[in-house]
């Protein structure tokens, strides 16, 4: 594939990318973000009480439930929980936060299993967190690719962090691009972003377990202009919260999005998993 890249302003990209990232590192660094993850709690069909949550929690056909004892409470979008209270069956990557004191508890469910995920702004995981090293921006890795999408939307099935458990995403497409260097043209499977016709990526490369986090990283595309066109900006890879907890459900790349090249470029280990600053 051939595109042609339009000439960079070197200093606007690296402020551009400055910014990015301190927002990024704000965002991780929410008090009720991942970082503030205290435990992962499969639920079943057995009443189960966990120490950094109040109430006792089962699973069962209607759903999940929990059991709060007299001076336990919970509130979910403002009204206040007591007693037994059932959230009802939630759909695949669905997620409730119910306010306990300072803490929030996460209720969803993952990979067909419901689960309990307590979120705590003094867990040591985030009180200790500084920053994520990454490598200096640098244009020569924000590419033009060409958004090839599908006649209809393909189910992939994927492998996760937490071994045995599986995610399915429907794919509307790939992204085809060229890495510098001779580094070879490459389609990646994308799955749809968060914002109205963004795409997302999930990879690893030559790098991956080196200077960058194993399993994964992942890269956000914005939606494809009018001739299909995409900026894949490797410098904008980011890690997924499985790079820095092991309380983390995320999806691991399908298998033709390993890249054989050395990608240099975006967020690399963590320094909680022993990354290098």
């Amino acid at each position: 594939m051939t595109t042609t890249q339009e000439p960079i302003d070197t200093a606007e990209f690296t402020r551009e990318w400055e910014e990015w990232h301190a927002a990024s590192q704000r965002a991780l660094a929410d008090p009720h973000g991942f970082l503030a993850v205290s435990s992962l709690n499969w639920l079943d069909a057995e009443p189960t009480r966990f120490p950094d949550a109040p109430g006792a929690w089962w699973t069962g056909p209607d759903g999940v439930w929990v059991e709060l004892d007299e001076g336990e409470e919970l509130v979910l979008d403002g009204e206040p929980l007591r007693g037994r209270h059932g959230f009802g069956v939630l759909p695949e990557r669905a997620s409730l936060y119910a306010t306990a004191g300072a803490g929030v508890i996460e209720v969803a469910k993952r990979g067909g299993h419901d689960i309990v995920r307590p979120r705590h702004p003094d867990n040591p995981l985030l009180r200790d967190f500084t920053r994520t090293p990454a490598y200096a921006p640098d244009p020569q890795w924000a590419l033009t690719g060409r958004y090839l999408p599908f006649e209809q939307p393909r189910p992939v099935t994927v492998g996760a962090a937490v071994e045995g458990l599986q995610h399915v995403y429907d794919s509307p497409g790939e992204i085809e691009f060229t890495l510098p260097g001779g580094g070879g043209t490459h389609r990646l499977t994308a799955f749809n972003g968060h914002l109205p016709g963004s795409l997302q990526v999930l990879f690893t490369d030559a790098t991956s377990g080196v200077t960058t986090y194993a399993a994964n990283r992942a890269l956000t595309v914005p939606a494809p202009d009018g001739q299909g066109r995409v900026t894949v900006d490797f410098n904008r890879a980011t890690n997924l919260p499985c790079a820095y907890t092991d309380l983390a459900t995320c999806p691991l790349p399908p298998a033709e999005n390993r890249l054989p090249a050395a990608v240099e470029a975006g967020e690399r280990i963590p320094l909680e998993r022993g990354g290098q600053p």
